[in-house]
Formats: C-alpha cells, sequence, structure tokens
C-alpha cells in the first residue's frame, strides 16, 4: 500500500533526529538530514516545482543581499513605499524562478499588486518578496514572505485553502521555514554555506509543532496605542507583568523568532488613525497558515486570518500571531471594537 505524504516525509524526518541525536555535537552539514527535495518527495509534482521555485530564488536572493546597495532608489512601489535597489532585484529573481517552473499559472507581488501570467498551470503565487527592505541598510535580518494557492487566480480565496506557504529569513543564517499541506507542523530549513560537500543545498535543521504560553512579545503599529483603548490596555498588560520585548521591525524575523523559541506573540493592531498595514494576500495569509501550522493561533480580531476572504489583492489586516492564550487576550482587549 502507497504511503501517504505525510508518512514519508514523517519517516525522512524520524531518521533525521535519529542522526541529529547520534551526531548532536556536529554541524548541520555534517549531519545526515534531509534536503528540501527529500522532503517534498511524497508532495504531488506540480506542487514540488512551484516550492522548489521559491526556495531557488530565495537563495539567490540570499547571496545577492550580502553584497547589494542599499542607497534608496528614486522609486516606489504601487503601495507609496519607497523601494531600495534590493527589492527591485528580489522581485525580479521570484518572477523568473516561477515562470521557469511551469507549475505556475498567476504571481502577484507586493511590489506590483496585480496578478500576472506566468504561463504554466497548477498553482498561483502570492509574494512579498523582501519584507523589512527599510531596514537592511542597518543590517538587519529581512525575509521572504509567500503563499502558495491551487488554481490560477489570487482574489476570491482564504487562507486556509493554501497548499504551502514559506518565510524565508536573511540573516547571521538564511532559512526558509516551510509548511505544506498534508504534512504536520512547520519545518526550517538552512541554506549550508560552508563549502563543505552539501554546500548550496537546502537542508532540514529544526522542525515546529507547538507554540506554548511565554512572556515574549512584538508590539507593532504602536502609534495605534494613542487612539486604541484596547491595544494600550493591552500593552500595558505586557508591560507590567515583565514580557520580554523582542522586536526588531522586520516581521519576517519577529514572527519566526515566535517558532523557534516555542513562545509568544506577535501584533499589529490598528485603529482609526493608525490604519492596518499588512497585505492579507501577501503577509497576514501565508505567515498564518505557517503559524497555525506550527501549533499556534492566528487572528484579525475576531476569527483566523485564514477564514478571510482575498477580495482584492491590496486588502489590509491587523494581525495576532502566536500562542494560544496571548491571541485570545488580543481578541478579548483589542478586538475590532476601536477601529
Amino acid at each position: 500500500r502507497q504511503s501517504t505524504p505525510f508518512q514519508q516525509s514523517q519517516a525522512i524526518m524520524n531518521n533525521a533526529g535519529r542522526q541529529m541525536r547520534m551526531k548532536a555535537v556536529e554541524t548541520v552539514a555534517d549531519v545526515d538530514s534531509p534536503t528540501i527535495e527529500q522532503f517534498l518527495s511524497g508532495s504531488e509534482s506540480k506542487l514540488q516545482k512551484a516550492v522548489m521555485a521559491m526556495f531557488n530564488a530565495c537563495k539567490e536572493i540570499g547571496y545577492k543581499i550580502r553584497t547589494a546597495s542599499c542607497d534608496k532608489q528614486a522609486c516606489f512601489n504601487a503601495f507609496g513605499d519607497e523601494q531600495l535597489a534590493i527589492d527591485v532585484l528580489a522581485d525580479n529573481v521570484i518572477f523568473e524562478n516561477l515562470k521557469a517552473s511551469g507549475a505556475v499559472a498567476t504571481a502577484s507581488s507586493e511590489e506590483e499588486p496585480t496578478e500576472v501570467n506566468m504561463g504554466g498551470s497548477g498553482y498561483s503565487v502570492a509574494f512579498d518578496p523582501l519584507d523589512g527592505s527599510s531596514i537592511i541598510d542597518t543590517n538587519f535580518a529581512v525575509g521572504t514572505i509567500f503563499g502558495i494557492w491551487p488554481g490560477a487566480k489570487l482574489t476570491g480565496v482564504k487562507g486556509f485553502e493554501q497548499k504551502a506557504a514559506g518565510l524565508g529569513v536573511y540573516g547571521p543564517r538564511t532559512t526558509i521555514t516551510l509548511a505544506v499541506d498534508g504534512i504536520e507542523g512547520a519545518h526550517e530549513f538552512i541554506l549550508i554555506d560552508d563549502m563543505s560537500s552539501r554546500h548550496g543545498q537546502w537542508v532540514l535543521s529544526q522542525s515546529f509543532h507547538t507554540i506554548g504560553e511565554g512572556k515574549l512579545f512584538a508590539p507593532g503599529n504602536l502609534r495605534a496605542t494613542l487612539d486604541n483603548p484596547g491595544y494600550a490596555e493591552l500593552f500595558q498588560h505586557w508591560y507590567d507583568n515583565q514580557y520580554q520585548l523582542r522586536y526588531t521591525g522586520g516581521m519576517v524575523p519577529d514572527v519566526n523568532q515566535i517558532m523557534v523559541k516555542g513562545k509568544g506573540v506577535f501584533v499589529n493592531a490598528a485603529s482609526k488613525n493608525a490604519k492596518a498595514k499588512l497585505r492579507l494576500l501577501y503577509e497576514a495569509a501565508p505567515t498564518g497558515y505557517i503559524i497555525e501550522k506550527a501549533g499556534g493561533k492566528s487572528s484579525d480580531g475576531e476569527q483566523s486570518v485564514l477564514n478571510l476572504e482575498v477580495i482584492g489583492t491590496e486588502d489590509r489586516t491587523q494581525v495576532a500571531y502566536g500562542s494560544a492564550g496571548e491571541v485570545d487576550r488580543f481578541e478579548s482587549l483589542v478586538g475590532k471594537k476601536y477601529l
């Protein structure tokens, strides 16, 4: 009897776990951990191609970020955000890889929020090519966000319909945390860059299944506390109870740490004067998919962000990601009553 994709992937990860325990003091490059290709071997063939297109693009972006010019350009994206040279490069690299895969019918970038025909068939991909690009000149960690939906459209869809989503982090290490339909958990892959025999490979480094309660918080859009009493009360709760503040201004690393640490909450609340910033299609839905697969919870103040329908590519929402208790507190104190 043929095993399911989850069973195949679970067998690969179980073997990797045994190897890691046996070789605990060795580097990832020395451990017989599965590559991304092996991890995806039980998934549908076109989904494999679409995911690999994003991994290949993130590898190229990760290498080029190290030497990219961070001088600001006299150009703006469709939302009015000032772009950096690396934004344009990342955008182009992702489109090129998605088109070459043959498995992508439609793609859409936050930098140009339109649905673009990729000439392939099977899936559609929405992405933020370089989240946090405004802080890249400070050498803070930045990232790439992507969500993969079946079919040829990216409007009229909901987050829970995604077949895969990923958070790429370009920091001291280059990693992608991936969640795939049919495979439990979220799984981090590290790009090996040590000139070993595995140089250039994406290798499974850890898996996330639980996000527990813990006093760690990353508060975005704090301007909203001025006219959102619920957000002000929530922030005061964190302060009074001596939570650890861990916030860089880049959503990808700020959310990724919740999975790595296994605790905490990320909030980007809104108010009447400080509107929601995060785009549902490009940021909120893919990130929510990963967090929930990792054992956490997401919310727009009333419900999971995965239940929100993408009406237009420019739809925005407030969000909270993290442990169930912290997200429940966000819904109770902040909700949507002050928007």
